[in-house]
């Protein structure tokens, strides 16, 4: 594994100095663990752009929350010509983008092991909807016919069209793995997926969670504690100062859905196809995990504030 911790990190004064950062970890990443085969793909010396390149370029555009890829490409020609003097087309970028998903999910997950090196064994579980059209048109819409499905939003008590997003976290807020499920799956059969990996951790999960069956499955085949805020009138509730341990750990993994939905939008699919979604979802992930990461090499113990300076003024 890259000595990540040994990295410089300057102050980020601008968005090209967010650009350098992104794009130095990015490179050394995707030179040290992608196959020589995807590297020297064919017709890979006719690109305008490296692998590492489109993906900094995704980043970045997910963290300034531009909703417009077209406004986004010319704010890239007009400002940041000498960084990418041979963007090229948008088209064939996003083309080339949806074809590198697998790569954008490796380095997620080497990131994601290099942060976990630094964390204890609690991880904080909970889910999100990410509606794909309004509720009056999903009759009649034909995106993700076949894949989406309608579910609940317990939050919000209303009927959705769409998916839902189960993500693991640490107890500071790194999110280590995620989900994509239709709408209508239930959080717990979730569970099992977001745990594969996984050997002997406690995981701290919401109401939604109870279930007499799962937690001594969990506890029996993966020696994994499943620990969950009880309901108010439970007979065997936890003493107080556990229900608000409990508690104060679980807001973490909420600021993290916040920053997803707040500023990486997560929840605004503008993607047509299964493909795009994945790609897109993952590129916010990487977006909001690489913050974190540059953020502890700076030695800033507050994630995503200094970016979120940047980017927002």
């Amino acid at each position: 594994m890259l000595e990540l911790n040994n990295y410089y990190i300057q102050e980020l004064e601008n968005l090209t100095d967010l650009f350098t950062n992104i794009f130095v970890i990015i490179d050394d990443i995707y030179n040290e663990i992608i196959p020589i085969g995807i590297m020297n793909r064919r017709n890979i010396k006719d690109s305008k752009l490296s692998d590492s390149e489109i993906i900094t370029i995704s980043i970045v555009g997910e963290l300034l929350t531009i909703d417009s890829e077209k406004s986004f490409f010319s704010l890239l020609k007009r400002e940041y010509k000498e960084l990418f003097p041979r963007l090229g087309d948008r088209t064939r970028f996003n083309r080339t983008k949806r074809n590198l998903h697998l790569v954008i999910s490796k380095i997620r997950g080497y990131i994601s092991e290099f942060m976990q090196l630094y964390s204890n064994n609690i991880r904080v579980i909970d889910s999100m909807p990410i509606p794909v059209c309004e509720f009056g048109r999903a009759h009649f819409s034909k995106c993700f016919k076949g894949e989406a499905s309608y579910g609940i939003c317990a939050s919000k008590k209303e009927t959705y069209f769409g998916f839902k997003f189960h993500a693991l976290t640490t107890v500071d807020g790194f999110l280590t793995d995620y989900v994509i499920t239709p709408a209508n799956i239930d959080d717990r059969n979730a569970v099992w997926d977001l745990c594969d990996k996984y050997r002997s951790i406690s995981i701290i999960g919401d109401k939604g969670y109870i279930n007499k069956r799962l937690t001594p499955e969990l506890k029996g085949e993966r020696d994994i504690d499943l620990l969950f805020l009880k309901r108010a009138n439970s007979r065997d509730n936890y003493p107080k100062e556990v229900r608000q341990l409990l508690f104060k750990v679980r807001r973490r993994i909420e600021t993290s859905f916040s920053q997803l939905t707040e500023q990486l939008n997560l929840n605004k699919v503008k993607s047509k196809s299964m493909l795009g979604f994945i790609t897109r979802t993952s590129i916010k992930v990487l977006a909001h995990n690489i913050s974190f990461l540059i953020n502890k090499l700076m030695k800033n113990d507050d994630s995503m504030a200094k970016i979120k300076r940047l980017v927002f003024g």
